[in-house]
């Protein structure tokens, strides 16, 4: 079995769009393209390493596919090769109705994407990342099909923009599973689904 993790950049409010640079997707008139920049550090770049260092296939969006194909192919001889060299090699699977080729090595369609991702759960692998691709996780959402969050917590409210957990996500607790804190106030948390919402009420008895 195969588990599906989404590794997650989120602003104080929730906010998970074009956290890479200015430019990276600017729907809806969204202006802070690059928020995450000013908050790296040494501890969010052990973070990412471990990351990366495991092994995973991508599990992307179409938007999201569409960025990165268009920045890692060229990478390898950067500062980031080492991840560079990582995303060109393994699969990417993307969820698309476009009709337009995957170019990039090692890139599989997803038509359906609750169904193909359910299906690519019943087979043995390395687990699926997903980064970015704030549409597809709404989708594995309303199906119940991540395993696994780790959020990583930017201390930065950015007002209006795509977020993580949309207003149609379905009511469930979560379970913290690991945490740390950066030097520049990033909280990075791991959580795992944990079944229903829990209830219970403070008030005094009559």
């Amino acid at each position: 079995m195969r588990k599906v993790i989404a590794a997650t950049f989120v602003s104080l409010d929730g906010v998970m769009q074009a956290p890479g640079g200015p430019g990276e997707d600017d729907a809806g008139g969204f202006k802070f393209g690059g928020w995450t920049f000013p908050y790296f550090d040494e501890t969010l770049g052990e973070v990412m390493g471990q990351v990366f260092t495991r092994e995973f296939d991508l599990l992307l969006g179409r938007k999201t596919y569409d960025i990165f194909a268009a920045h890692w192919p060229r990478a390898e001889n950067t500062e980031d090769g080492d991840i560079a060299k990582v995303f060109n090699r393994v699969t990417k699977y993307v969820a698309t109705r476009s009709k337009s080729a995957l170019e990039w090595n090692n890139s599989v369609v997803l038509s359906d994407a609750a169904k193909d991702v359910a299906k690519l759960k019943r087979q043995d692998g390395p687990v699926l990342l997903i980064q970015g691709s704030s549409d597809l996780i709404q989708t594995l959402l309303a199906h119940g099909l991540i395993d696994e969050f780790q959020v990583l917590m930017f201390p930065v409210l950015l007002g209006k923009g795509k977020r993580l957990f949309g207003e149609g996500v379905k009511p469930g607790a979560l379970k913290l599973v690991e945490s740390k804190t950066s030097a520049t106030g990033v909280v990075v948390a791991n959580y795992v689904p944990d079944g229903d919402v829990k209830i219970g009420s403070f008030a005094l008895p009559e």
